[in-house]
């Protein structure tokens, strides 16, 4: 097995219990999504267990990369951040199952071997978070586009001018993101898309 996680004592806790089990054993750590994939390409482990806030590289773009090294991969993802759009985005991109670090030990351990035998397990949290939301529309390219602009405090002016379209398309583009969001003003918006995983923070 692969542990990923850029907080040591993360990694040390994880690897500890792995080790007390006599079916799992840790191939390679990782502090980091770029380690995570070159030690994935050297010890190609039956399963990685992959944080998705990193540096370097963060967990989403490892899980694409190990993927693109084996089709096969089974990876769990075991992460701070639920958010509808960032689990359905990971488990797009090829990860098997998705939990919180909130899990306990035991149900880490188990979604584990569940995965490794083809099954996915999704973590409580993390199931009320797509039911919740179940139905309601994606944010498309273009409005993510404006989106991660508001956020960094660009007013429609400003947006319009980098994205090279009108200012009265960008509050066009602007309802429609909080008509979407259910966000009562853009501020709103980008808090809603950073909580459901639109946008990474």
């Amino acid at each position: 097995m692969l542990i990923a996680d850029d907080h040591p004592a993360m990694r040390e806790g994880l690897a500890h219990a792995v080790s007390q089990e006599a079916d799992m054993v840790v191939a390679a750590e990782a502090g980091d999504g770029l380690e995570a994939v070159e030690q994935f390409r050297a010890t190609h482990p039956h399963v990685a267990l992959i944080d998705l806030q990193m540096p370097r590289m963060n967990g989403l773009e490892a899980i694409a990369a190990i993927r693109e090294i084996d089709h096969g991969a089974v990876v769990v993802v075991l992460t701070t951040y639920p958010g509808d759009a960032r689990v359905m985005r990971a488990l797009t991109l090829g990860a098997t199952s998705y939990l919180l670090k909130s899990s306990s030990t035991g149900d880490i351990l188990s979604a584990i071997r569940s995965a490794v035998a083809g099954r996915q397990v999704l973590g409580a949290d993390v199931r009320r978070d797509i039911a919740t939301h179940a139905g309601s529309e994606s944010l498309t390219k273009r409005e993510l586009s404006v989106l991660k602009l508001a956020a960094m405090g660009y007013g429609n002016r400003e947006i319009g001018e980098a994205l090279g379209v009108s200012e009265e398309t960008i509050k066009s583009r602007i309802r429609s993101v909080l008509g979407k969001l259910d966000a009562s003003d853009r501020t709103h918006a980008v808090t809603l898309a950073i909580q459901r995983g639109f946008l990474e923070i």
